[in-house]
């Protein structure tokens, strides 16, 4: 019992009420989105491990549920993007025309220590758009996942807009190695959480292990390509034997002019460093954001990343309902997915529980094996805090009636009387314990149902008794569906 109760520690059971409302909250937001043509879908569970191996970054991946089974390694879904572009990669959607709109509700597992909104299975809600360019998708997706806050009331809340594709674009301005870049590009949280020394002693005590024992001025002057091609004929001329496991010879030799290469990089690299920690600190109204974005590229001689870009998708927001005054622009945004690669978002309410969050991510289809690069975009929301945060706005009652049988040999018409009313829509349930009138009545009136009682005599009759605030009114079935429907 004790494995059993630790496997599911940190998981939600939600009650009947609790249900209610967080499928009354996921229809509202599924009829937004069916009315902007995001079509349901639902896939399984369970993935094959890899697949969330190449885009999800670190501190997701180490998050995963996954475990052997008949040879195979499998996991728990964590998120829904990369089973969505499974789909799509197998040309399930073959005759779809782009872009392709659609939308998903169901669980997720991430083994994280649960905190207020948030538990090991919650459920994500949310859409992908395939196809889609920017910046008129990342426009409608970004307008869509607010819209469908408002849909259920949630008025309060901020959205934190990001963009990761001009932050990888800088940094590749700047001469860093393929790998430097992509570590510096994720740490931009780390930055914000550790501080900048956290993220250079990080990046320099690698860098240094690897480019230990290594001379670089064979390299100096050549390009990667040109350094792979120089390096590998040099080596095998030699007659060095590149056949090392699985790996072919031109992934060993492109991995040592990599580290080769690192050597040469500390001053490039504290530059770099310096760099991102003023561009993270860029945290503003989107006007204001821009400008010093513009003044720190020009500070630093750097080629335009494509602002011009991002200033579209700013003008285009209002049309899609999003007012400027809700938005910052964060260039310190990073969040946990490696696969984003252009804008990015997260949106919070006042207290600083995030709702929802997404982004563009146009490598992921060829990441995952798609022959075609395929733009892309999309956003989930938390579903469970989606609930938490929206006003107390109940579902609709399922209120209906209880049968209940005056005496024992009253069953039969009871059953008789519960199925009548379920044909005509009501909700009916039969009472089956033989236990006294009053508290037959007392617990009709706590499960919020209106009782009808019905006794031998009023089978042969046809007749029920409608019991309604100490008066006894004796009525056909029908007349009491009239009735319930004024009271129900």
């Amino acid at each position: 019992m004790d494995q059993i109760v630790d496997a599911v520690r940190g998981m939600r059971d939600i009650l009947p009420e609790d249900w209610a409302r967080q499928q009354h909250i996921a229809h509202q937001i599924g009829q937004l989105l069916a009315l902007h043509g995001y079509q349901a879908i639902d896939l399984p569970i369970l993935e094959h491990r890899d697949l969330y191996m190449r885009k999800l970054g670190e501190e997701l991946v180490g998050k995963i549920y996954e475990f052997p089974f008949n040879g195979r390694d499998l996991a728990l879904r964590p998120e829904w993007t990369a089973s969505v572009l499974r789909t799509f990669i197998a040309n399930k959607f073959a005759d779809h025309p782009l872009p392709l709109r659609l939308c998903y509700t169901g669980p997720v597992f991430r083994y994280e220590r649960p905190q207020r909104g948030t538990w090991r299975q919650f459920t994500q809600l949310g859409v992908e758009m395939i196809g889609a360019p920017s910046p008129r998708g990342d426009a409608e997706v970004l307008g869509l996942a607010c819209a469908g806050l408002a849909q259920v009331g949630i008025d309060d809340y901020h959205v934190n807009l990001g963009h990761i594709g001009i932050i990888r674009s800088l940094l590749g301005s700047l001469g860093l190695s393929e790998r430097t870049r992509s570590v510096l590009t994720w740490s931009l949280e780390r930055m914000r959480t550790r501080g900048v020394d956290a993220v250079r002693d990080a990046l320099l005590r690698e860098m240094d292990g690897e480019s230990q024992g290594f001379d670089t001025a064979i390299l100096a002057g050549l390009d990667d390509a040109q350094a792979e091609e120089l390096l590998l004929h040099t080596l095998r001329s030699i007659g060095v034997n590149l056949q090392f496991g699985t790996r072919p010879p031109e992934e060993i030799v492109r991995r040592l002019v990599r580290t080769m290469r690192t050597s040469d990089q500390h001053a490039t690299v504290e530059r770099a460093i310096t760099f991102l920690a003023e561009l993270s600190a860029i945290r503003a109204t989107p006007h204001i954001a821009i400008n010093a974005l513009i003044e720190l590229i020009t500070r630093y001689d750097l080629p335009d990343p494509g602002v011009a870009q991002l200033q579209d998708l700013i003008k285009l927001l209002p049309l899609h309902g999003v007012d400027s005054d809700r938005v910052t622009l964060d260039f310190g945004l990073g969040r946990g997915l490696h696969y984003y690669t252009g804008m990015m978002f997260e949106i919070d309410n006042p207290s600083g529980l995030q709702l929802c969050g997404g982004g563009r991510y146009d490598e992921l289809v060829t990441a995952l094996g798609g022959k075609q690069s395929t733009p892309a975009v999309g956003f989930a929301y938390g579903l469970e805090r989606v609930v938490l945060a929206a006003p107390d706005l109940q579902p609709p009652k399922s209120q209906g009636v209880m049968v209940i049988p005056q005496e024992a040999d009253a069953y039969t018409y009871a059953l008789h009387i519960a199925h009548g009313m379920r044909a005509l829509g009501v909700v009916a349930v039969c009472e089956m314990r033989e236990r006294s009138l009053f508290q037959q009545l007392r617990d009709a009136q706590k499960r919020n149902l209106v009782p009808i009682v019905v006794s031998h005599d009023d089978e042969a009759a046809g007749m029920v008794q409608w019991r309604e605030q100490g008066e006894i009114v004796r009525m056909t079935m029908l007349e009491a569906y009239q009735r319930l429907s004024v009271v129900l």
